[in-house]
């Protein structure tokens, strides 16, 4: 019942909240952003979610367009600007999703919605990480984020498929506030983002 029809009610009433008492902050955040990305605040992405459905994800800009002599863009870690980094650390790059939250493409709690380009390297098992909507935050976020690899990224996912509830979801909220607070655990160890996804060692599975 919780998962089918009292969620999507706190989602939506809660990200309509957090959108009202935020709304200074968005705007200023998308006044600076507007300035140092030229007029090109907002970051926007095809994912995949709950069923694999895909939808347009939208987040604060927190890197530039710049490209190398080959037209190709340059690395995350030179493209990341120093407003960027503050809003990466202080998660203020998330803060837009609210509004996919509103139409239902995402909840606030659930696995991260990633790449398009990712679905046919999943395992089976894997896999089911879209059994739910994807989320803003998630189990995987509070237990490492972009610290730890794929693989254990992906057992966090797959346990809250499996474990979701009123309970988990309060738990995820606030330990999610304790990240955001500290700003921990936002780069893995060798990508400013995290490496990519190349493939599932139990593909076949």
């Amino acid at each position: 019942m919780y998962i089918t029809f009292f969620k999507r009610i706190f989602d939506f009433l809660i990200a309509l909240l957090v959108l009202l008492l935020a709304s200074p902050v968005f705007l200023l955040t998308y006044i600076i952003l507007s300035i140092s990305n030229k007029g090109k605040p907002f970051f926007t992405q095809k994912r995949p979610g709950q069923h694999e459905k895909i939808f347009k994800i939208i987040k604060f800009k927190s890197m530039n367009d710049k490209k190398d002599s080959k037209g190709n863009l340059l690395p995350d870690a030179e493209r990341l600007t120093s407003f960027g980094k503050f809003v990466r650390k202080t998660s203020l790059d998330e803060l837009p999703q609210l509004l996919n939250v509103l139409k239902g493409d995402m909840s606030l709690i659930g696995p991260r919605p990633l790449l398009v380009s990712y679905l046919p390297l999943y395992s089976e098992e894997q896999r089911k990480r879209h059994d739910v909507k994807p989320g803003i935050t998630g189990w995987a976020q509070v237990n490492g984020r972009n610290a730890i690899s794929w693989e254990k990224k992906f057992e966090f996912d797959i346990w809250y498929v499996q474990n979701c509830s009123f309970m988990v979801d309060v738990k995820i909220f606030f330990m999610t506030l304790s990240k955001v607070f500290k700003g921990s655990d936002i780069s893995s160890d060798t990508h400013v983002t995290m490496e990519v996804f190349k493939g599932s060692k139990n593909q076949n599975n």
